[in-house]
């Protein structure tokens, strides 16, 4: 019936998005069976008057097993960024993997935006899971989270901190620097992508060799990864408090510190981890994977699990 009813004058490109969207709710499907097969659930808590968190966590909470958290950045929700880690690190740790807020199904009616804001959220989650101690991963923009989180909560409760191509220590000069790999006019157009060009140019920031995709699956991407929410996140972007000055206000933490960059990351230029490893600690780790970019955990997933399993576990 409805294909009766499709006018000749309808775009083309619209013939083909139902099977595109099927392909997307298949791949949903199966990364919450990745989830699920690794012994997490999907919940949601309620943690004030204001604010809502979604998260995935243990089903079956094992006092063994250290506590780790793992903190995805812009784009998509946090089972398409951390989808080739829960099967690897879930034997190790009762893993919790939150959506910030904004993403995902977590909510606020907050006017807050930062990424202070955003650990602040994280916390007051662990608290009402009555999480005590935990190490965190955070990544991209969730590596400013993580970076936030483990000075809220001090050497106490965050033990070991991994930081993965995030920019902790960027200053206004890099994000031009970014801005103008992008060959885009502004940020905004690179960070939530409104058309294939804006996808392609992310993808070839982001990932060290970007596939050719048809524009059509492309514009089926953006509507699924990043229509949700546009405007919040925007806000969330516009409130980001580091990147503003020339000069970087890293202070350094106390807990042990694991960086994980993608030598090839464009997003992120190496020369940040570098910098970074000299200003965020006195015992701060630097690994570097080749042929990698600005997603390692997505690119190199067996490296990049070995190496963080290594660290937190403190194997040589």
């Amino acid at each position: 019936m409805a294909m009766k009813s499709r006018t000749r004058e309808e775009p083309t490109k619209f013939i083909n998005m139902p099977s595109s969207f099927n392909f997307a709710c298949v791949y949903n499907k199966y990364i919450r069976r990745c989830f699920t097969g690794a012994g997490l659930w999907s919940q949601a808590l309620v943690l004030d008057d204001q604010t809502t968190m979604h998260f995935w966590g243990p089903r079956h909470k094992t006092a063994q097993k250290p506590s780790l958290v793992l903190i995805h950045g812009f784009g998509p929700v946090a089972t398409w960024q951390w989808r080739r880690q829960v099967k690897s690190l879930a034997p190790h740790f009762n893993l919790y993997v939150p959506d910030l807020v904004f993403f995902g199904g977590s909510t606020t009616i907050s006017s807050e935006r930062s990424e202070l804001f955003q650990a602040k959220s994280v916390g007051a989650l662990l608290d009402k899971l009555e999480v005590e101690t935990l190490n965190v991963v955070g990544t991209s923009y969730g590596g400013l989270v993580a970076y936030n989180l483990a000075k809220m909560l001090g050497e106490g409760r965050v033990k070991k901190v991994v930081i993965a191509s995030s920019g902790v220590n960027m200053t206004a000069s890099s994000n031009l620097e970014m801005l103008r790999s992008s060959q885009l006019s502004n940020i905004d157009d690179l960070m939530f992508p409104s058309s294939p060009h804006h996808m392609r140019q992310l993808m070839s920031l982001s990932i060290y060799k970007p596939p050719h995709v048809p524009d059509f699956i492309l514009n089926v991407f953006i509507h699924e990864l990043y229509g949700e929410n546009k405007e919040r996140k925007l806000e969330i972007l516009r409130g980001i408090s580091v990147g503003r000055e020339e000069i970087s206000n890293v202070s350094p933490l106390k807990q042990e510190v694991l960086i994980v960059w993608g030598e090839e990351d464009r997003i992120f230029p190496v020369r940040l981890a570098h910098e970074l490893k000299e200003v965020i600690g006195e015992d701060v780790k630097l690994e570097l994977i080749k042929e990698a970019a600005h997603v390692p955990q997505i690119e190199k997933p067996v490296e990049f699990n070995r190496i963080i399993i290594k660290f937190l576990q403190g194997t040589p």
